[in-house]
């Protein structure tokens, strides 16, 4: 049977190290074989060289998420890698590495912008906004004249006044908001960094304090949103929320009109600049 076949892992390990340049590690010398050599690469890598030959041979059973892991960053293997390399190694994605977030691509942004009666956020793991079409300024809340950190969507929920009286249903909103907030967090592994976030919470708020004790947790994948808007009136959106290709902390909500004439004059407002 083909190394490749019976030793997925070891080939893709092989086929890494040998795209490595030894040059950018400061390393010389005569090479029958480009690329880094093992030893190099568990020295880098911060495990031993008997190891790491074992894991390209095939043989020693199944190494550790930890292993693993120094292995990426003595690969310098991309996020996507890295996971192809667990699935390959365990059979399972690595566990999610929360990362801060302070924008996104320009891609991604013209994507935003191209949805004009649509409103459309991106939105981190501890439910900041990071991004918006003008849509949202308009239906949603106007972003761009709030600062990053007033820009989190339950600050503006549990602790803005006009926010809070253009739900239709406020209380079935704040619980469903904290249950799929308190899943989007541990799903991120950002556990850890909205610790702040929720002691501020519990402290402007004991609504939100007594929520969050409850300890639910909802998914928040689609469904509908009813609020109401100074110039619109009453509004109904349909949303679908996405994760970003590539950060599982990143999720694109976009919310579509109900009624074709609500759409229209979001239409007309986009358009007119209001």
């Amino acid at each position: 049977m083909p190394m490749t076949e019976s030793n997925p892992l070891g080939s893709f390990l092989r086929d890494r190290r040998s795209r490595l340049d030894p040059a950018t590690f400061g390393l010389s010398g005569r090479r029958r074989t480009p690329g880094l050599r093992r030893e190099e690469v568990a020295q880098r890598s911060n495990i031993s060289a008997t190891w790491y030959t074992w894991l390209e041979q095939g043989r020693g059973g199944a190494p550790s998420a930890d292993v693993l892991n120094r292995i990426a960053k003595g690969l310098m293997l991309t996020e996507p890698e890295r996971e192809h390399m667990f699935m390959l190694a365990l059979g399972r994605p690595p566990e999610v590495r929360f990362r801060s977030v302070e924008g996104i691509s320009p891609r991604l942004q013209r994507l935003l912008d191209t949805l004009e009666v649509s409103p459309a956020v991106v939105r981190t793991a501890a439910w900041d906004i990071v991004a918006w079409n003008r849509a949202a300024t308009i239906v949603l809340t106007d972003y761009d004249r709030l600062g990053p950190q007033d820009r989190n969507i339950l600050r503006l929920l549990f602790g803005n006044h006009d926010i809070r009286t253009r739900q239709h249903d406020w209380e079935a909103m704040a619980r469903f908001v904290v249950g799929s907030f308190r899943a989007d967090a541990a799903r991120a592994g950002a556990t850890s960094e909205i610790a702040e976030l929720v002691n501020d919470l519990c402290a402007i708020s004991p609504e939100f304090k007594a929520l969050w004790q409850e300890n639910d947790v909802i998914s928040h994948g689609e469904g509908t949103k009813r609020i109401k808007h100074p110039i619109l009136g009453d509004v109904e959106l349909e949303y679908s929320g996405f994760t970003v290709d590539g950060r599982p902390d990143l999720n694109l909500v976009i919310y579509n009109p109900v009624d074709p004439k609500v759409a229209d004059r979001i239409r007309h407002l986009v358009q007119s600049g209001c």
